[in-house]
């Protein structure tokens, strides 16, 4: 069976579950993990589950999420979980963490659908559930962060309109279909571009987040001879894949590209700015100081926000070296 097909039976089973549990659902609690109940636990369990370590941005992050969970002394991380972008796999591990009674549960889903049902479950368990970035199919968890995806696309949609004042042909490099960053960032960059109705958009492709697979898109496109003036992908793995097939292909330079992410890694999307290779990108936060933050004020029976969101940050040829430096996480950890 291909993952495609998997993916959607996992989605029918998982949401069909959620149709069938919501009404039993209880209400998540700021400190409703089976370890919270007791008054002298001193240290409490945290679960991550993570939608795939292959992206940047998420290796990033669960950097930066060990790094900020150390800081509490109350607070122990277990081994991160890897779902190498597969829902099934994802699933299954979001139920090994319930089935261990951690106080709190993290989950950066890779689908919104396949998680419902087990982020329901982690709540009628009473574990509180703390969504990262990408949202799922239930309103069952504590807390939900993450940065203003919308916002982050429209922005790229305006410097899009900047860097072509007299219009030109975009292609646009998406992620997940099924992801609502994903719909988020192209509903974003739509809006930002009609303030100038000479820009059209005539190609955009599924490329999963992945830097592989926009090369391999925009060797595509290239092949048939698209008249390519910007490419806006909805990552910087992506924006570089697509600069990288350019560049192959000789017409890099003739081509501008924009990303998203804004990481301060040496092949991130901070340092291709400084490099010229990206017109431009915008810093997505990683959420991860947010997070141990909110699973520590649970686990010590504060109230937590339902639903925090974070700003976005341009990324500029001009500011781009002062921000490497204000986001370098290197030596940390």
């Amino acid at each position: 069976m291909s993952v495609g097909m998997r993916r959607w039976g996992v989605a029918i089973v998982a949401t069909v579950a959620a149709v069938a549990t919501v009404s039993a659902c209880a209400s998540p609690s700021n400190t409703g993990g089976s370890g919270t109940k007791d008054k002298n636990k001193k240290v409490f369990v945290v679960g991550y589950s993570q939608s795939n370590n292959a992206e940047p941005y998420r290796a990033q992050l669960n950097i930066q999420l060990k790094y900020y969970v150390k800081k509490y002394k109350n607070l122990k991380l277990l081994p991160i979980t890897d779902a190498h972008q597969d829902s099934t796999t994802q699933v299954s591990q979001v139920q090994n963490f319930i089935s261990q009674k951690v106080d709190v549960l993290i989950v950066s889903p890779n689908e919104p659908a396949p998680l419902a049902a087990a982020v329901q479950q982690a709540c009628n368990q009473k574990i509180p559930v703390i969504i990262l970035d990408r949202s799922v199919n239930t309103t069952c968890y504590t807390s939900f962060i993450g940065g203003d995806n919308v916002e982050a696309g429209k922005k790229a949609g305006e410097l899009a309109a900047k860097e072509l004042p007299n219009g030109g042909n975009v292609v646009e490099l998406q992620g997940l279909l099924s992801d609502q960053p994903q719909i988020d960032r192209d509903k974003g960059f739509r809006e930002g571009i009609k303030s100038n109705p000479k820009i059209k958009i005539i190609a955009h492709r599924e490329a999963k987040w992945l830097k592989d697979d926009a090369t391999r898109v925009m060797n595509q496109w290239l092949s048939q001879k698209l008249k390519v003036d910007l490419v806006y992908a909805q990552n910087d793995p992506m924006a570089l894949g697509a600069q990288l097939a350019a560049a192959s292909a000789g017409k890099d330079k003739s081509i501008k590209f924009i990303g998203t992410d804004g990481l301060a890694i040496p092949d991130g999307g901070i340092r291709a700015v400084q490099q010229g290779k990206l017109a431009g990108t915008f810093i997505y936060p990683t959420c991860a100081q947010q997070a141990a933050e909110t699973a520590e004020a649970i686990v010590t029976g504060k109230k937590v926000p339902k639903k925090k969101t974070l700003a976005i940050e341009a990324v500029t040829p001009q500011n781009a070296g002062a921000l490497y430096q204000k986001y370098d996480f290197s030596g940390k950890g």
